[in-house]
């Protein structure tokens, strides 16, 4: 009995450790000016790196007037951004092990992830999709038995994926990429009939790579919904409620129909969808 006390008194002292830790975003970009912000290269419209080697893209933009606003609330004049270039593969331990204090990409919001770090409110929602040549005689997942469809490993797309497959008794083979470059070479080279993506990059993917117009085509239809969000350390609500109070008010000032636009407005107004998410998450003060 004494032993179990002890133990339960070892977690909650080693929970109550952590916790304070955790708890300090705010107190370190404080006392720094610094704050840490990641990205991804390759992830257009989101998230990519220019011809000057600068971050630029929807989710980048975003956590730029999230930090100049984290600036405003510290009343912090002259903090300084600093980016570091992730990858899909190392994104959640990067958060996790406080190598960036907000990750600015197209990383979706489940639960089994809110295990491991913590999320902002949603910030696009997007919807699981495949890309195929143009002349391709694919039309719906069901056409792609015993082809082959190119899958960034590890993702949400790739679960959803092999569930809708599963779901769906269609006998497709899963090919691992390690970016959505990869697989758009795959695709361009016939080694994959398809490239399974989030819809929107997969868009940006293609207009990046300068490919002619009418050289891919997308399928109608969608197998999955992707809820994008900023991830940020778990266990940190002082550092969570910054940065929801930025995007709150983004969305409630009528700031984000301008950062849409910039990035993703050739594609089209937001769906009703996403419009109705921008418009429920504008919380008031």
């Amino acid at each position: 009995m004494v032993t179990v006390v002890r133990l339960i008194l070892r977690c909650a002292l080693l929970a109550a450790i952590t916790g304070t830790a955790s708890a300090q975003t705010l107190d370190k970009i404080r006392k720094t000016g610094v704050i840490t912000l990641g990205y991804i290269d390759g992830a257009a419209p989101f998230s990519y790196t220019d011809g000057n080697g600068e971050p630029q893209g929807y989710s980048v933009e975003l956590c730029r007037a999230v930090a100049d606003g984290v600036a405003a609330q510290l009343k912090r004049v002259g903090m300084k951004t600093r980016w570091v270039k992730l990858t899909i593969q190392d994104r959640i331990d990067a958060v996790r092990r406080g190598r960036v204090d907000l990750e600015c990409s197209t990383t979706t919001w489940t639960l089994s992830r809110n295990q491991l770090v913590d999320f902002s409110l949603v910030t696009f929602v997007d919807g699981g999709s495949l890309l195929v040549g143009a002349q391709s005689d694919v039309g719906r997942l069901q056409d792609l038995g015993g082809k082959r469809i190119a899958v960034i490993t590890g993702t949400t797309t790739e679960k959803a994926l092999r569930a809708t497959l599963a779901r769906q008794a269609v006998k497709a083979e899963i090919v691992g990429v390690k970016s959505r470059d990869e697989g758009l070479g795959l695709l361009a080279q016939a080694q994959v009939e398809a490239l399974a993506s989030d819809r929107t990059a997969l868009i940006g993917v293609v207009v990046m790579s300068g490919a002619a117009r009418g050289t891919y085509k997308l399928l109608d239809q969608d197998f999955s919904i992707e809820q994008y969000a900023l991830m940020l350390p778990r266990g940190d609500a002082d550092w969570r409620l910054a940065v929801n109070r930025e995007l709150a008010r983004i969305y409630r000032g009528g700031d984000i129909e301008k950062i849409y636009g910039r990035w993703l407005g050739p594609l089209g107004p937001p769906s009703l969808l996403l419009s109705a998410t921008y418009f429920i998450q504008s919380l008031s003060e």
